[in-house]
């Protein structure tokens, strides 16, 4: 017994979200599991039918071009801002 998950759209032009797994020994079992599952009641217009193995997981994003200027984090706004008014010579406002 194969698991495949099964993604459905709900309707045309939106995106497909994950709908749950079916059991089946081949890919047309797993196609007509999913249909009668998820497709009978006219509840999606498309589905997509893949086995598990071929759904790929990935646990760590690394940064490898180094484009922490596009993320917030790469800007440490309040050490920066303190370090400014330093150097102004002035106080921080006064908490509202």
């Amino acid at each position: 017994m194969i698991v495949y998950e099964v993604f459905r759209q709900e309707r045309k032009g939106q995106a497909f979200a994950h709908a749950g797994s079916v059991g089946a020994p081949d890919a047309a079992f797993a196609e007509a599991y999913a249909r009668e599952q998820y497709g009978r009641r006219g509840e999606s217009v498309a589905l997509w039918v893949v086995p598990r193995e071929a759904v790929a997981e990935i646990h760590e994003f690394v940064d490898e071009l180094q484009k922490n200027y596009h993320r917030v984090d790469g800007y440490p706004l309040k050490e920066k801002l303190k370090e400014a008014r330093e150097r102004a010579g002035t106080a921080p406002p006064a908490d509202r």
